[in-house]
């Protein structure tokens, strides 16, 4: 559902950013410089006096159906946690062409990065295609490298998606109401390649959430970028109770299916997990 009017300025978006990477450091899902956020915006910003260097960069993939949109991304090698106290210096605004082929990026002269983020392929190919399909004015992308889920895919059991999903979702009432699609489940691939790109935009057509073995997870959403932290935060805190389970010989049993259909009957919440 496209947002209305009256649209969020550049620096509330700024501001949002910054929050959300700061969120996901004090999770533990943001070591160093690891992980990412973009955002895609269909309105005209009023961000002059803000980015004042411009030059023309080629895209990962050519985006027509994008021209005149924008993206506020973070720069490759910058801290989500540092974001938000220098948004200017660690985030670029990025304006596609006609053609959709190149782009022109808007950068402050605190610029902190040499180009925006490693993962960008992966971002806009999500972007894209959920912008076709579902004709958003805004969507927001997160990729964060959340502790506990990250380790879970490194066991074998947890590399099944319907198992991975029973499991971390049985501990609080509140996951499958905020998660009821679940999280998907895409086979360790090359960072930053066209198989982990394909594979990830195919993943988030049905799932908010996907993580991406041995490696993190990417999140999305269409109305907040904050919204998409927040899955994440969902997601690895039922990865957490699970690990401790797991630490703890297994004792405890968390909600059973019943009880989780319970929850869904009394909330109408569509879920094919349990």
């Amino acid at each position: 559902m496209p947002l209305n009017e009256p649209y969020p300025s550049i620096e509330e978006l700024m501001t949002l950013i910054g929050e959300a990477g700061r969120r996901l450091a004090e999770i533990e899902a943001s070591e160093g410089a690891a992980g990412n956020i973009s955002i895609y915006f269909n309105w005209e910003p009023n961000s002059r006096e803000i980015f004042t260097v411009e030059e023309t960069i080629p895209l990962p993939e050519p985006a027509p159906e994008l021209a005149g949109g924008y993206f506020l991304a973070s720069g490759s090698g910058r801290r989500l946690r540092e974001i938000g106290n220098d948004p200017e210096g660690n985030l670029g605004l990025l304006r596609v062409n006609k053609g959709g082929e190149t782009a022109q990026l808007f950068t402050s002269r605190r610029r902190l990065f040499q180009r925006l983020t490693s993962e960008f392929n992966s971002h806009l190919a999500v972007h894209r295609d959920q912008i076709k399909r579902e004709g958003h004015n805004f969507h927001a992308l997160i990729h964060a490298q959340p502790l506990h889920l990250t380790y879970l895919s490194h066991i074998p059991r947890y590399q099944d998606e319907n198992y991975l999903n029973r499991h971390i979702l049985r501990w609080q009432p509140e996951s499958i109401v905020q998660l009821p699609d679940g999280v998907a489940y895409v086979p360790f691939l090359l960072p930053g390649s066209p198989e982990l790109m394909a594979a990830n935009v195919k993943a988030m057509r049905d799932h908010h959430v996907v993580l991406w073995a041995k490696h993190g997870v990417m999140s999305r959403s269409d109305t907040s970028v904050k919204r998409a932290s927040d899955l994440v935060e969902y997601a690895e805190t039922g990865a957490k109770y699970e690990y401790l389970n797991l630490t703890n010989h297994g004792l405890a049993m968390g909600l059973s299916r019943e009880e989780v259909l319970s929850i869904c009957k009394a909330l109408k919440i569509e879920q094919s997990i349990f």
